[in-house]
């Protein structure tokens, strides 16, 4: 199962990348990295990485929000790629958040 949780974002990030450089993403792929997001969000945040697996993401997800197309040549590449990121991270974040509050509201 933790090689599953590794492949899961390792192959998620590459996808996420990839298609932000070269293509738009379709309903196919934003579904691929949402699973694999939520894969990531189960198998591979420990308890000790929550805190900072969490403020990683929400950092993440308010870049996502910059005026990065702004920048000449490579704006529009870096949104891309960007938003493929966001897609992957936020399932992740949202289990990864959800487990914490659970943990929280059973102690």
């Amino acid at each position: 199962m933790e090689k599953l949780g590794s492949w899961s974002f390792i192959i998620g990030l590459a996808i996420a990348v990839l298609v932000g450089l070269f293509t738009e993403a379709s309903g196919i792929i934003v579904t691929v990295l949402v699973i694999l997001g939520i894969i990531v969000g189960f198998l591979n945040v420990t308890d000790k990485e929550v805190s900072n697996f969490l403020i990683a993401s929400v950092a993440l997800m308010l870049a996502g929000g910059a005026k990065l197309d702004m920048i000449p040549v490579v704006g529009g590449i870096l949104v891309s790629v960007l938003a493929n990121v966001v897609v992957f991270v936020a399932p992740a974040a949202i289990i990864v958040s959800i487990k914490a509050i659970y943990e929280l509201a059973s102690n």
